[in-house]
């Protein structure tokens, strides 16, 4: 059974509300970047990773192993992390640790799975 689409039966005038709208919107660039920035979370391996890392810092040999993955996919879904700021790491003599950027993917992480446990 095909559910209605929900519009107004008739045509309201709210431009108070309009306005205050496209007020609070950001601008066009930084949805952009908004829309780039969830579209990581699109990729279970990258959530996994990202996971892995929400309580430990891990080398790629850590996370690879710790997830059944191959070494050359955690490498790439990192550098796409690290690009997009949600990964940080740093070397240690030839080997390098990889751990979140900061509190907030943690929290972003919490929040989504919040979310789809409800």
């Amino acid at each position: 059974m095909s559910e209605k689409a929900q519009v107004c039966e008739e045509k309201h005038n709210h431009d108070d509300v309009i306005e205050k709208t496209n007020l609070e919107m950001p601008d066009e660039g930084t949805l952009c970047d908004l829309a780039e920035f969830f579209k990581v979370f699109a990729d279970s391996t990258r959530i996994k990773i990202l996971y892995a890392l929400a309580n430990n810092e891990l080398c790629v040999c850590d996370i690879w192993q710790s997830l059944g993955l191959t070494q050359s996919a955690v490498s790439h879904q990192l550098r796409i992390l690290k690009q997009m700021r949600l990964v940080k790491y740093r070397k240690e003599g030839k080997t390098i640790y990889y751990s979140l950027d900061d509190d907030h993917i943690q929290s972003i992480l919490n929040g989504g799975l919040e979310h789809v446990m409800e």
